[in-house]
């Protein structure tokens, strides 16, 4: 049998193995012999992208051969990334020829009416809020989608929320950890605006392209540390009927199973706090309480993954905290 991690780390691969072999295809097109001979490279691009975006899904899925819908989301999306990452010769050498741009139109068509009907399937179900990104993941990458929400969520947090309660479901207990944050959440933000100011005043005596793109840039990450800063307010950690989840803001969201703690306690050691088994949630602080796993839990971050058997945070209050859980876990 094969191991897990394994398994997790071949998975890993197969997501960055289509956009390394297609930046390598879009580099060699620009090459001289590729550009003597437009059309025959860009059937090239297109053979690459294709295959190696259907090989990637086939690696991650392992569901042997793919179906129609995914064979036909696999050629638009190769076909669109060619149209709009091709080099200016190999675009002309497309418009120049009607049959391949046919092709690929079709192959488009396709999967529009597949994901259209899968979408209306969806629509007709309600229920659950998440639908609409179920719907747009039909028509385009579900990491594409993922990281569309991600950005909407943090520009919603940052200039749309501005008071009102704290996310908290109903049933749930919140415990706040956002009041020792909030003058180092002040003070980086002052310091990250005089920043911005300064880069902006001398860039622009030196150019005034780079300034405007500096500027850009620098306003974008200042809203976005806003968005993180507030939501530090409003996702407080939350004690559910069955779980623990432990929030950091924007930054972390881990469900911890009741059934899975063994123990709670605002006894702090430092070994075990430094210890590569410890998921660590305190911002900018020392914690202040510890939780103890009977069995350790999968902990995902971005293209890592970790095997944690103790979670560390920082509440502002954390003896009411510890004296709940420790009633709903039945300790003294």
């Amino acid at each position: 049998m094969i191991p897990a991690a394994r398994i997790a780390h071949h998975r890993r691969a197969a997501n960055l193995v289509p956009a390394v072999v297609i930046v390598a295809a879009m580099l060699a097109a620009r090459l001289p012999l590729a550009q003597s001979h437009p059309a025959l490279s860009l059937w090239l691009c297109l053979w690459l992208s294709a295959d190696s975006l259907l090989l990637s899904r086939i690696a991650r899925d392992g569901a042997g051969r793919p179906d129609a819908r995914t064979v036909c989301a696999t050629l638009a999306g190769a076909c669109c990334l060619v149209s709009m990452a091709a080099p200016p010769a190999l675009r002309a050498a497309l418009l120049a020829m009607p049959g391949t741009m046919v092709a690929m139109a079709l192959a488009l068509l396709a999967h529009l009416a597949l994901a259209g009907r899968q979408a209306l399937a969806i629509v007709r179900r309600g229920g659950t809020a998440a639908r609409w990104e179920s719907v747009a993941a039909q028509f385009l990458p579900p990491a594409l989608v993922r990281l569309a929400r991600a950005e909407l969520v943090v520009l919603h947090m940052a200039l749309l929320r501005w008071g009102g309660p704290a996310d908290v479901p109903p049933g749930a207990r919140a415990f706040a950890y956002h009041r020792h944050l909030t003058p180092m959440a002040i003070t980086l933000l002052s310091l990250s605006a005089i920043e911005v100011a300064v880069y902006h005043v001398f860039l622009g005596h030196w150019s005034r392209l780079p300034a405007l793109a500096m500027f850009v840039v620098s306003d974008l990450g200042l809203v976005y540390l806003v968005g993180v800063v507030k939501s530090f307010r409003f996702r407080p950690i939350l004690l559910e009927a069955d779980s623990l989840r432990i929030r950091a803001g924007l930054l972390l969201d881990v469900a911890v199973p009741l059934n899975r703690i063994e123990s709670v306690s605002m006894a702090i050691d430092g070994a075990e706090v430094r210890d590569a088994a410890t998921l660590n949630a305190a911002l900018l602080a020392w914690p202040n309480v510890i939780v103890h796993l009977r069995a350790p839990i999968d902990h995902h971050r971005l293209l890592r993954r970790r095997s944690i058997r103790r979670v560390a945070f920082r509440l502002d209050e954390p003896e009411p905290f510890v004296r709940l859980l420790q009633w709903r876990l039945g300790q003294p």
